[in-house]
């Protein structure tokens, strides 16, 4: 069965988009481990829950960003993943992480490609609806080639559009919905690929 790792920074709930897509066997797949660099990310707890190994690894400001890389890459290949997901990772990962997994590194990105690269996409794309500048925002998930931010090849997308009457957290929910599908149906199709 395909070993997934996932590495979050936060709340976790497309984390749990995944776990309950295993767990009810509509993707066939196995989370073996949950990485976090934040010691107060629900989305350990959400892990611990359903019986996967929870690891936090933070890193020491004094520490060299490719060295905290190739740290948790080494820990990351422990697990034997067939894909690493980032679903809400903050953290750019240099080619000190990334060389170890060529093309197995999925991200998910509240945004379509070329819009709003990096954190706040949802409430950057929220204003400049204010401002009049665009009708709706999405989501993509994407491969992490190289250190480019939210700019490799795009696996899937899909739109969502702007309501009139909308709230940022009523936006953001839509949004959410949408990731949580769009993940894993990605991971879904991947995985069938690989057969």
């Amino acid at each position: 069965m395909p070993r997934l790792v996932v590495l979050i920074s936060g709340n976790g709930s497309n984390l749990q988009a995944i776990l309950d897509a295993c767990a009810s066997k509509s993707l066939d797949a196995r989370v073996v481990a949950v990485v976090s660099n934040n010691p107060d990310a629900f989305g350990l707890t959400r892990a611990r829950r359903a019986g996967v190994h929870a690891v936090l690894k933070t890193r020491d400001r004094a520490q060299d960003r490719r060295a905290y890389d190739a740290e948790l890459a080494a820990l990351v290949a422990s697990y034997e993943p067939d894909y690493v997901v980032l679903a809400g990772w903050m953290r750019i990962l240099s080619s000190a992480f990334l060389d170890r997994f060529p093309n197995r590194v999925l991200n998910l990105h509240p945004a379509l490609p070329g819009a709003f690269p990096g954190v706040h996409a949802i409430e950057r794309a929220f204003d400049a609806y204010q401002r009049g500048e665009i009708t709706q925002t999405g989501v993509m998930v994407h491969l992490v080639p190289d250190e480019g931010v939210d700019s490799g090849p795009v696996l899937a997308q899909e739109s969502v559009p702007i309501e009139p009457n909308d709230t940022i957290e009523a936006l953001q929910a839509r949004i959410h919905q949408v990731e949580h599908r769009l993940l894993v149906d990605t991971l879904r199709g991947l995985l069938t690929a690989d057969r």
